[in-house]
């Protein structure tokens, strides 16, 4: 028995080879969806991605959609799909050049590959960014359930209290505009650093909106990979309070016990993004508790 055994007779069929064997793939990441390294009988491995309940399943089928139209290099070669009752995507298998550590050069070629991407054609159907989406409405969570976001000790009552109203102005829907594709969801474990340049996986997120987006929510767990606080200033002030503003809405909520590194990890990206925000609007800096 392995974990893909409801999808092998497809997964073989579309790649055609047998799988001679399958392991988990551990470390990284953050889906509790079912990862794992497939071997194929003619020699090749595959990266293999399945879901593991109802909502990976969606995350997965909104995935698979955009590998379906996309291109370009800062993709992983797809070598299949399925679209069945269990949906499945089958990956090159990057087995090297994951971050950290990062280096300038490495650093770089990130960048390229979110240029590469935002210069992209977008695919059929890819959504737009709304002013309703998770991304967006952090500091609106905020002002509905505050003592959520204060039990992160990240500022005092004082700070958010007199803030507030100019965190939610900063973050309305003129900070959205844009045609690009994004990511929106770039991280080292979602970046593979490779002799064609960076690769970026993980695409249910994917959307059309501005493009500084991609960068300004990267750049938070980049500092806590490298130590460097994030310091952009073409960056528009409203885009770097809507990434803070995103951790904000999040990282006061119960741990999910099906993912239990998501929100530990929130509550580290808020406690660099909010005060870069804080500096990029000229507040005061806030002071954890």
């Amino acid at each position: 028995m392995t974990e893909l055994d409801d999808v092998l007779p497809e997964i073989e069929e579309t790649l055609g080879s047998t799988v001679v064997a399958v392991a988990p793939v551990t470390g990284g990441g953050y889906t509790p969806a079912r990862r794992c390294r497939v071997d194929l009988a003619d020699g090749r491995r595959a990266f293999v991605k399945a879901p593991s309940d109802p909502l990976t399943a969606t995350w997965l089928r909104q995935e698979l959609g955009f590998y379906a139209t996309a291109k370009g290099d800062f993709l992983p070669a797809v070598w299949g799909m399925g679209q069945g009752p269990v949906p499945w995507l089958a990956l090159e298998f990057l087995a090297s050049g994951w971050p950290p550590p990062w280096t300038p050069e490495s650093i770089a070629e990130v960048r390229t590959a979110l240029d590469a991407l935002h210069e992209a054609p977008v695919p059929d159907g890819l959504p737009r960014l709304s002013d309703d989406s998770p991304f967006v409405t952090g500091w609106r969570r905020v002002a509905a359930a505050p003592e959520r976001f204060l039990s992160t000790g990240v500022c005092d009552e004082a700070w958010l209290t007199r803030h507030l109203d100019t965190l939610l102005d900063a973050t309305g829907p003129q900070v959205l505009a844009g045609s690009s594709v994004l990511h929106l969801d770039v991280r080292s474990d979602n970046t593979c650093l490779t002799d064609r340049g960076a690769v970026l996986v993980d695409w249910n997120l994917a959307a059309v909106g501005n493009p500084q987006l991609d960068l300004a929510f990267w750049l938070p767990s980049l500092a806590l990979e490298t130590g460097v606080p994030p310091a952009e200033p073409g960056l528009d002030p409203g885009v770097v309070a809507m990434v803070a503003g995103f951790f904000a809405g999040f990282a006061g909520e119960p741990d999910i016990p099906t993912a239990p590194r998501v929100r530990p990890f929130q509550r580290a990206q808020l406690r660099v993004a909010l005060p870069w925000a804080a500096r990029a609007l000229g507040l005061p800096e806030p002071h954890p508790r």
